[in-house]
């Protein structure tokens, strides 16, 4: 029997106006905003709907923006379509764990709000940034980092599809292992860094550690009531001490988004619906596994289409 999966964006998906038309459409969606607005002490709605783009991809700001509109959308979506498992990229790994009840709402948007602060303050503390290297297998990438580490910590962070890998270190690591891969022998088709805020996923989010571990102890988790596949291990669990580990883990870990997708696909995974705002992940499956039927649910329109 083939089965559906949700998964949830994560930093870089954002938009300015996702979301709106769900607030503008539907009473359950303002109320959740509204209860969004109160738990950040801000007015998330506001930012999400007009930006400005500059402040929205604060990682503070992105993180919880990017969780509340991917949940409004599965509350709303209702019973129409009901995943059998679940996953998310980096922060939507946490809107996956509340899509599969292992943490309420609004717990889960204070552990978002919690962590977007922490990495936020780790990037000022230990300032680093991220590139992606398009075109070039693991093992290359692999070797890149070690050629370029004496300039300081550089490591893969995100192995999101074949030929598109993220690594993620100090700035001066990050810099030369671009230089690195535009030249010989690896000729990266595309060396770009990308606009972060820190050097996520990797050493230097040390610094964020201890405190995000006591958050996430601190908080009421219980089993998940559909398994949930992780970046940090790529294999599903339901076990709420399990989970609470995983999302520790992931945020010193890489995202083996990749080898996630192929163990939902042999498991017996056929249809992704992709949650949330923008297309990144439908991309991505379509790379990693070309006979997958993906779909994405971003609007209101979308939901009323089903």
């Amino acid at each position: 029997m083939s089965k559906i999966a949700f998964v949830f964006p994560g930093q870089g998906s954002q938009a300015v106006g996702m979301g709106k038309d769900l607030y503008e459409n539907s009473a359950l969606a303002k109320e959740l905003y509204d209860t969004a607005d109160s738990i950040m002490g801000l007015s998330l709605s506001k930012l999400s709907f007009e930006g400005p783009q500059e402040e929205l991809k604060q990682t503070n700001i992105t993180q919880p923006a990017l969780f509340v509109h991917s949940l409004v959308l599965t509350r709303l979506l209702g019973d129409k379509i009901k995943a059998d498992c679940t996953a998310g990229h980096s922060l939507g790994e946490y809107t996956a764990n509340v899509y599969a009840g292992s943490v309420d709402f609004e717990n889960g948007l204070k552990l978002v709000k919690t962590r977007g602060m922490l990495m936020k303050n780790s990037g000022i503390k230990q300032p680093g940034t991220m590139a992606a290297l398009i075109g070039l297998n693991e093992a290359q990438v692999l070797e890149i980092c070690d050629k370029a580490k004496d300039a300081g910590i550089v490591q893969a962070a995100n192995f999101n599809c074949p030929g598109q890998i993220v690594v993620s270190g100090d700035i001066a690591a990050i810099d030369k292992a671009v230089e690195i891969a535009k030249g010989e022998p690896y000729k990266c088709r595309l060396a770009k860094k990308l606009e972060v805020s820190g050097a996520f996923h990797s050493e230097l989010m040390k610094t964020s550690d201890t405190e995000l571990r006591t958050a996430l102890n601190e908080t009421n988790f219980t089993n998940a009531g559909i398994p949930v596949y992780t970046n940090a291990d790529t294999t599903p669990i339901t076990s709420k001490n399990e989970i609470r580990d995983a999302l520790s883990r992931q945020l010193v870990s890489p995202v083996k988004w990749e080898m996630l997708i192929r163990n939902m696909t042999a498991d017996g995974v056929t249809k992704f619906y992709e949650i949330g705002s923008g297309k990144v992940l439908t991309g991505l499956i379509k790379k990693i596994e070309p006979s997958a039927e993906v779909f994405n649910i971003s609007t209101y329109e979308d939901i009323k289409n089903l």
